[in-house]
């Protein structure tokens, strides 16, 4: 096998193991939480994880919003929308 297709492998490899380390909490993830938010007569709800607080907030928010705006000015309104429940669960 040629040098060039191994380093290849061992790229991609590397790749999704970091991709499944982080997305299965082998991170420094301890805040989670699930927001709701209506917006413009919807509503969808959320869960995040994140090492702070506000970045666990805000990733939840932008997960949500993002299946409700029709493009940044509505995402940046629905962004700033207060949500209408937010429960911060155990970071496990």
């Amino acid at each position: 096998m040629k040098k060039s297709v191994m380093v290849a492998v061992a790229f991609v490899a590397l790749v999704i193991g970091a991709i499944l380390y982080t997305s299965l909490g082998g991170s420094n993830s301890k805040y989670r939480v699930e927001i709701c938010i209506a917006f413009q007569g919807r509503t969808e709800c959320r869960t995040a994880r994140a090492a702070t607080h506000n970045e666990a907030l805000r990733t939840a928010t932008d997960n949500a919003c993002s299946l409700m705006a029709g493009g940044q000015s509505e995402f940046e309104r629905c962004r700033n929308t207060p949500p209408t429940s937010e429960k911060w669960l155990s970071g496990e």
